[in-house]
C-alpha cells in the first residue's frame, strides 16, 4: 500500500485560529519500502503576513521563524495559498492520481493526524478539492499501546521507546517526525496485527 507520512508544525493548537508554520510528507509503499533517505520528500515553510500563536508553540518553532525570516530565496518557502498546490503537484509527480473530481486522495499517516493535523489542513486553501485525505487514516499509537497498562494512546516518544530507537525524543520537525512515523509503521508490514493474533499464545 502507498500512503503519505505527514507532519505539520503549527503556531498553537487551534485550527481556525493559528497557522501552519511547516509541512512535511513522504511517500511510502509498504510493498517495496527503500532506504529512508530515498523516500520521495516534501517540505514547505509556510510564509504569512503575520503570526499569531501561543508562547509555547513559538518558542518550540522558533528555529522555524528565523528561518523564515530570512531575506534570502528559499525554493522550500510559500505562502498558505500556494501550500496544498504545490503538495499536490508533488503527488502528482510521484504517481498519485486525481479522482473523477480531479482531487488527489491519498491515505495519510502521522502521528494524532485525524485529531490534530487533519484540522489545521482543513483550513487550508485548496482542501477538499486539489488534495484531501481519505478517511481511514494511520496512527502509529495504536500498533504500540499496551491494552493492560496503557490509560490512554501511547506519545510519539513512547511510540519509539517501545520500537527500541536509540534515540526516543521527538524532533518536533516535521520531515524528522514524518520519517519516524514511517520507521514506526515498517516493522508491520511483515506482520501485522492480524496475523500476529492468530498466532498461538505462549504457554505459561
Amino acid at each position: 500500500m502507498r500512503y503519505v507520512s505527514l507532519d505539520l508544525e503549527t503556531s498553537g493548537p487551534a485550527p481556525q485560529r493559528h497557522q501552519v508554520l511547516e509541512l512535511a510528507a513522504v511517500i511510502e509503499d509498504s510493498r517495496h519500502p527503500r532506504p529512508l533517505a530515498e523516500l520521495p520528500a516534501f517540505r514547505r515553510l509556510v510564509r504569512h503576513p503575520e503570526y499569531v500563536g501561543t508562547a509555547g508553540a513559538l518558542a518550540l518553532n522558533a528555529r522555524l521563524l528565523v528561518e523564515l525570516a530570512r531575506k534570502t530565496p528559499n525554493p522550500e518557502l510559500c505562502t498558505p495559498t500556494e501550500l496544498l498546490l504545490q503538495l499536490r503537484e508533488f503527488l502528482l509527480a510521484h504517481g498519485f492520481r486525481p479522482d473523477a473530481k480531479d482531487c488527489v486522495v491519498v491515505t495519510m499517516a502521522g502521528k494524532n493526524i485525524a485529531s490534530y493535523d487533519l484540522g489545521f489542513l482543513k483550513e487550508l486553501p485548496g482542501w477538499g478539492t486539489l488534495v484531501r485525505a481519505d478517511p481511514a487514516m494511520l496512527d502509529p499509537a495504536a500498533f504500540y499501546l499496551n491494552w493492560h497498562k496503557d490509560a490512554r494512546l501511547p506519545n510519539m516518544s513512547i511510540c519509539k521507546a517501545r520500537a527500541r530507537f536509540d534515540d526516543c525524543a521527538v524532533a518536533h520537525e516535521a520531515l524528522a517526525d514524518a520519517l519516524d512515523v514511517i520507521r514506526l509503521l515498517r516493522p508491520f508490514y511483515e506482520r501485522p496485527a492480524y496475523k500476529q493474533a492468530d498466532e498461538p499464545s505462549p504457554t505459561v
